[in-house]
């Protein structure tokens, strides 16, 4: 790809409009249009790569969200067991994932975006998430502090738990009241984690 603004690649500053686009009025209201303006291309450009603003948003969500998730998984330290690395970067994960800006834009402005990765299929973010639990419930088989089972099967099942506490923790909670604020919510996550990994 050719390098345009600060060594970036187009890719790379598509994206990046786009992400600033859909903050500044969320995905329906983002046009093509508006993203080759921001990002400095053609319009042909775009069509090349993106049939539409959904691909495109497509593609930064997966972006987004395996950055956040990669950024939550603890530093590997020799006192810390693969179970609690594992369990530590899902906790976290899921805080990040709900304080992230485009997250919540889209929650809050295009809600309906995320359904068809709810109830209808899997999208390339949680097959890339799914990649990351699998290689930390490995390393948990191997030192002995995840309980062996379907490797597959327990990578799927925690990205449900996460996913769940991820989009529908609002729904829950009560920050009025401490013991159903989302700190306590997040406290319970990382038990009913402990308890499912835990051999």
């Amino acid at each position: 790809m050719t390098p345009i603004r600060n060594n970036q690649s187009d890719g790379d500053a598509v994206l990046d409009a786009v992400r600033d686009c859909v903050l500044a009025v969320g995905v329906r209201r983002t046009t093509l249009t508006d993203v080759a303006r921001r990002a400095g291309v053609s319009r042909m450009t775009l069509y090349r790569r993106w049939p539409d603003v959904r691909s495109l948003v497509g593609d930064l969500m997966t972006r987004e969200w395996v950055d956040v998730a990669a950024g939550a998984i603890p530093e590997h330290r020799p006192d810390t067991t693969a179970r609690e690395r594992l369990v530590e970067g899902l906790v976290a994960g899921v805080g990040s994932f709900r304080a992230h800006p485009l997250f919540r834009k889209i929650v809050d402005v295009d809600p309906e975006l995320l359904l068809t990765y709810v109830l209808d299929r899997r999208g390339a973010s949680q097959n890339a998430l799914l990649e990351l639990l699998a290689d930390g419930l490995k390393e948990g088989h191997a030192d002995g502090s995840v309980r062996t089972g379907h490797l597959e099967r327990q990578a799927r099942s925690l990205l449900l738990i996460v996913q769940s506490f991820t989009l529908s923790l609002r729904t829950m909670t009560d920050e009025d009241d401490a013991d159903l604020s989302s700190a306590a919510f997040l406290t319970e996550l990382r038990d009913i984690l402990e308890r499912t990994l835990t051999p």
